[in-house]
């Protein structure tokens, strides 16, 4: 039966049914092509018309009995309430209320979407030119798999290197025309994050030397990701120009932060995001300390940090900005542009399909965010 055939009561109880159940919405045109389809696995005894969509922003119910219209927002009101409530308990409270009066509001925006540039070159990178870079990990780093694959299909040849490796000279980072320090959880961030990662560098002299005239050689680059991004602004003492780096806190929310949100290019020097400047695009971030702490004055924190990378609504309102930090920034960079530091996950997504929302006009297999792997790739091979 459908809900227009039922008394109040049963349709009541037939919406509310727990019995295992699928909705498919189905372009007008196309219905009675899955109907056959269905039909044709046995399955037409169990399928009906339930609902149609509307433009109005709003639920309405029609039994033989029963008239029920609401507004859309009060439903979700109704049906946040609880996990609001629970949140304001456990969270930070005014990340909590930010947050139901951002699911709450009809005007709030929606992902950005500004790509005014190529994702990858119309022409595939030289084969002939492979510069090789260091997928580098620690113990708890689990994004070195994403990070290799990206710069794999930007023409890299990339190279699993563990931190033991430098420590115990089987790899030297001299080999290298770059380094991609990976996200994830290095020691199980019970060190502060990614600063138990770089202590184990700075407090190794042989190590620190080799990091530092890595990050000296004005032929090389480094992108430090999340974990890796926390690890490099701890490096700071090693990296020419990085001193007004921030350092990365607990986020504001109290929570570890795992969502697609929106983020800005901002104008850099930055070698990754050559011809990206402007763009605003989704992006994953994942991450429990991500909140970047300044010292000095915060109105000029993104000049003197060397900012590169803000989340689009420059402010700390959650959840548009997932971890608090001082105008939205979240990407720094040094050392003439070849050193940059983020805390988003742009490995994650630089296929169109690993996203889980893109413009419905972009066509192509890769993501914007392959241009990022594409512009270290041009500068290694200049």
């Amino acid at each position: 039966h459908t809900p227009h055939e039922l008394s109040a009561t049963d349709a009541l109880a037939w919406l509310c049914s727990e019995e295992l159940g699928l909705v498919v919405q189905v372009d007008d045109a196309k219905q009675q092509a899955f109907l056959d389809l269905v039909a044709d696995h046995g399955l037409r005894d169990y399928v009906s018309a339930v609902a149609a969509p509307q433009a109005a922003p709003r639920v309405c119910l029609a039994g033989s009995d029963l008239r029920l219209d609401y507004a859309l927002s009060d439903l979700l009101e109704v049906w946040s309430e609880t996990s609001w409530a629970m949140q304001r308990l456990r969270d930070d409270p005014a990340c909590a209320d930010s947050e139901r009066q951002h699911l709450l509001d009809p005007d709030a925006p929606a992902l950005p979407w500004q790509v005014p540039f190529e994702a990858e070159p119309k022409r595939p990178p030289v084969v002939a030119k492979r510069p090789r870079v260091a997928i580098l990990r620690e113990q708890g780093v689990n994004g070195q798999i994403e990070m290799a694959a990206a710069f794999t299909r930007a023409g890299f040849d990339a190279v699993d290197v563990h931190m033991s490796d430098l420590l115990a000279g089987r790899r030297h980072l001299s080999d290298f025309a770059g380094l991609a320090a990976c996200g994830g959880f290095s020691y199980g961030d019970v060190l502060g994050a990614g600063q138990g990662w770089a202590k184990s560098i700075l407090f190794h002299p042989e190590l620190a030397a080799q990091f530092g005239q890595f990050f000296a050689d004005e032929s090389r680059f480094a992108l430090g990701v999340c974990n890796g991004c926390q690890m490099l602004s701890t490096l700071t003492p090693l990296i020419p120009g990085a001193e007004h780096w921030p350092r990365f806190v607990r986020n504001r929310s109290e929570q570890y932060e795992a969502r697609l949100v929106g983020v800005e290019i901002l104008p850099s020097d930055s070698i990754f995001f050559a011809g990206m400047s402007g763009a605003q695009i989704p992006v994953v971030v994942a991450h429990g300390e991500g909140q970047a702490q300044f010292d000095g004055d915060p109105a000029t924190a993104g000049e003197r940090s060397g900012a590169c990378m803000r989340f689009v609504d420059g402010t700390t309102r959650y959840p548009v900005n997932p971890n608090g930090s001082i105008g939205g920034l979240t990407g720094f960079s040094a050392a003439q542009g070849r050193i940059s530091i983020m805390m988003p996950h742009p490995e994650r997504i630089f296929l169109r399909r690993q996203m889980s929302w893109y413009a419905s006009d972009w066509d192509v297999d890769a993501s914007p965010w392959m241009r990022l792997f594409h512009n270290a790739h041009q500068f290694a091979t200049r």
